[in-house]
């Protein structure tokens, strides 16, 4: 079994320390991700196993070896290396190129054998480009230049392979099917594959484990789920996220959260009711618009929940997968009756959060604004044998205000800021 070790390595440039004791392990048939932000050390670790620069202390051992006292010859059969670009300046044809990859295996001045041409026609018919094998490299988009340097590094038949931000020139369906191929190499042929990566989701969907990496250190490392938290992405790279795992693929989905504007804050005051994540966007818009926003009843672990927590946003909560109860009901009332306008948001309505529709309709009975969010039928959603659709009905024909998007929401919360500020300084004259 092929394992590459690295134990306590620190790296500098010059007198620049790039890299400060990391230590892991990956063994054949895994698939290991580095992220981390600029300048953190991700392709430094590359090039180090790679014998591109050598480590001032600790050792790499594929095996029992040290890669260092091995021949050069010995490391290019076991290790492939796909960088981040490679400038091609000569004519050299794709099937050239990708040939170039068979070197360690052939003797000194032989030509290749029909052996070397059918690894490398294999390698090129499974990253797509063997349709370009006469195709001069130079003549060849970013995208398809990737794919003959990727099939280059596969013709090599290496045991490890390292890879330097692999998708970076591609297009969202090339880059899922250069992906899919690698996982599928690192499976059926029990390659080592370490990839440096700047996209979270690519790397938690691809990954066995991620290691995070930060000013040259190892912040985290372990299975995406251990390493990809709210708490260690911000610890690293500074940014607030909500992670968690997407209902279709079943993968981890990190979703970045920036800061809100540096808007000044507006006089209205929004409650929202809403569920399921269907309130996250509207939350994180509204603060960019400079509004004040609380929300609930939500149960804890819901997606608006801990998005209201992230941002930081006052709500009203309940247990997890709990029906609301008569104190939450009121706390949510009281909060609801401390805001200018309530809006709900097109989430699902079951028998544990129906009281919320109970809630809206007292606040519209006592003359707070009230906006619905609509995406879709209401039957669609309804799981309380029409108690939902009644109770939305009734707050239309009372006057509540159906909005279909995000921006119409703002534009009329907007007019009602307006409204509101005049009215303010109408009463402050004499």
């Amino acid at each position: 079994m092929v394992t590459l070790r690295i134990s306590g390595i620190d790296c500098y440039y010059g007198s620049i320390k790039a890299l400060d004791n990391v230590n892991f392990s990956v063994r054949e048939g895994e698939f290991v991700g580095i992220l981390g932000p600029n300048g953190s050390g991700k392709t430094t670790v590359l090039r180090s196993i790679s014998r591109v620069l050598k480590p001032h202390k600790g050792t790499i051992l594929i095996g029992d070896e040290n890669i260092y006292e091995m021949k050069t010859v010995e490391v290019a059969k076991q290790l492939a290396v796909v960088p981040q670009s490679t400038p091609v300046t000569f004519d050299f044809t794709s099937l050239e190129v990708v040939l170039m990859g068979r070197n360690p295996h052939m003797p000194r001045f032989k030509m290749e054998s029909k052996e070397d041409l059918a690894i490398a026609r294999n390698s090129m018919e499974l990253t797509r480009t063997w349709e370009f094998a006469d195709r001069p490299v130079t003549e060849l988009s970013g995208g398809e230049r990737q794919r003959v340097i990727i099939a280059r590094a596969l013709t090599q038949e290496p045991q490890i392979l390292l890879l330097d931000e692999p998708t970076t020139h591609l297009d969202i369906s090339n880059q899922l099917e250069i992906m899919d191929l690698i996982k599928h190499l690192c499976k059926t042929k029990k390659l080592l594959i370490v990839a440096v990566f700047h996209d979270f989701n690519l790397a938690a969907r691809y990954c066995d484990s991620i290691i995070l990496l930060n000013d040259g250190k190892i912040v985290a490392v372990g299975e995406s789920n251990e390493t990809l938290t709210s708490q260690n992405v911000r610890k690293v790279f500074s940014v607030d996220t909500i992670v968690k795992k997407h209902p279709i693929t079943g993968f981890l989905h990190v979703i970045p959260i920036s800061k809100p504007r540096n808007q000044q804050q507006k006089s209205l005051s929004i409650h929202l009711i809403s569920g399921g994540g269907t309130g996250s966007p509207v939350m994180k818009t509204l603060l960019d618009e400079g509004y004040r926003v609380t929300a609930g009843v939500l149960n804890l672990l819901d997606t608006d929940q801990e998005t209201a927590q992230l941002l930081k946003i006052p709500t009203t909560s309940e247990a997890p997968f709990s029906p609301i109860t008569e104190e939450a009901h009121r706390a949510n009332l009281k909060m609801i009756r401390k805001a200018n306008v309530l809006v709900i948001t097109p989430t699902q309505f079951g028998a544990g959060n129906l009281k919320n529709l109970n809630a809206a309709e007292t606040a519209l009975k006592e003359g707070i604004p009230t906006i619905l969010l609509e995406d879709g039928s209401i039957e669609e959603r309804d799981f309380t044998n029409g108690k939902a659709t009644n109770y939305l009905t009734k707050l239309k024909n009372n006057g509540a205000i159906t909005v279909k998007s995000t921006s119409e929401l703002v534009h009329f919360l907007d007019k009602l800021e307006n409204k509101n500020n005049k009215n303010f300084h109408q009463k402050k004259e004499p």
